[in-house]
């Protein structure tokens, strides 16, 4: 192993719909100022991770070769596309730190985008479907159909968690306002987020409009280096450990669809790389793609014991002064989520708060992070620790 790995640059364009004509632009618009913020030049990256999941976002594939497309300085380096659902930043990240470790590499730019708004609303259901097992639950007819049947099993089981539910809600929008690349930099309150209405009508089963995440554009990138380089970067982030671990594709063939255990896998594997615990971390980034994938987390993580999510939140202990921010960014919830560009952009987020650079975010002098990303319902799971340096 060649060392800890370091991030040392970063880049992100605004969430949401954005004037980008293609993935091939956004990721253009990254590319380069994430080379630059790291204040090397593109001479010295020796090889690039793209994670773009398209899967019918576009016809456009080759995402990888892409990136030479939109920034011909970079034409002739070795890219590699990743895709693993929603998990695809992330996995291109592991991805250059494989490369990283293995002593293949000593600088590697990453970045992931993805183009969602340029096609129709049943498109984007269908295309996110393939996130699920087609066979056992196409059926439910949308992505947010699945995490519903996990919220009608979870009431069942424990209660009803709209209450719960609409507390990650409005946190995170809370939070959003914050974030200048948010896709919804609007305090939606409480109130609206738990009751139905014509603005936030169900969507299917108790999932309301404000429980799901947001179809968005953007991309994100970072540069991440060996130790040895990063000694001379102006600021750096180390990252310390990092777990990765699947479950069953169908909920169906799961023992407990509840307990999310590749979740928890990866996350305590992060946690137990970098020698630390749940109370030495300062703020975690993680995949609330639905409110309650949130609360599943915090019940897999060990924020909480299993059904009582909602006394943690009731408490106010993931909010920006509690015990442990989470998604101090807004989260997918009002950040966004282009699906290639998430873990990312999650890892963006996280280094901004380590290096005192989150502006409004911030949540005090932060010395770890942690970041969850996962691709379908917890399926490919993959997590990180970050530390100041």
């Amino acid at each position: 192993m060649n060392g800890t790995p370091h991030i040392v640059g970063w880049a992100h364009t605004p969430f949401g719909k954005q004037p980008h004509e293609d993935v091939e632009a956004l990721m253009a618009d990254v590319s380069g100022k994430a080379i630059a913020d790291a204040g090397i030049g593109p001479e010295d990256i020796d090889t690039i991770s793209v994670g773009v999941y398209n899967n019918g976002f576009s016809r456009q594939g080759f995402e990888a070769a892409l990136v030479g497309a939109g920034n011909p300085a970079l034409a002739t380096l070795p890219a590699t596309r990743f895709e693993n659902a929603c998990s695809t930043g992330s996995a291109a990240l592991f991805g250059a730190l494989d490369r990283l470790e293995a002593g293949r590499a000593k600088a590697v730019l990453v970045v992931g985008a993805e183009k969602m708004t340029a096609v129709s609303g049943p498109e984007v259901n269908d295309i996110l479907l393939s996130a699920s097992h087609r066979k056992t639950e196409e059926s439910v007819g949308s992505f947010a159909g699945v995490f519903a049947q996990l919220a009608e099993l979870y009431a069942e089981r424990y209660g009803d968690p709209r209450e719960a539910m609409s507390r990650v809600a409005a946190k995170n929008h809370r939070n959003g306002v914050d974030n200048p690349y948010a896709h919804l930099k609007k305090d939606l309150g409480y109130e609206f987020c738990s009751t139905p209405s014509d603005a936030n009508p169900y969507v299917v089963g108790k999932l309301l409009r404000t429980d799901c995440s947001m179809v968005s554009d953007g991309a994100a990138a970072l540069v991440v280096t060996t130790a040895d380089l990063a000694r001379s970067s102006r600021r750096s982030v180390a990252i310390r450990g990092r777990g990765q671990a699947n479950d069953h594709l169908a909920l169906a063939t799961r023992r407990d669809p509840l307990e999310f255990a590749g979740a928890r896998e990866a996350f305590h594997s992060a946690l137990t790389e970098a020698s630390v615990t749940l109370k030495d971390l300062d703020l975690l980034e993680t995949h609330d793609c639905f409110t309650i994938a949130e609360m599943l987390q915090y019940e897999a993580f060990g924020l909480a014991e299993p059904g009582r999510a909602a006394e943690v939140l009731a408490a106010g202990e993931t909010e920006s002064g509690g015990r442990l921010p989470v998604n101090r960014s807004g989260g997918l919830k009002a950040k966004g989520h282009p699906i290639g560009a998430t873990g990312v952009s999650q890892h963006v987020m996280a280094a901004m708060q380590l290096t005192g650079e989150a502006g409004a975010m911030q949540v005090g002098t932060a010395g770890r992070a942690a970041v969850f990303n996962m691709g379908g319902s917890a399926v490919a799971n993959y997590a990180t620790v970050l530390e100041a340096t």
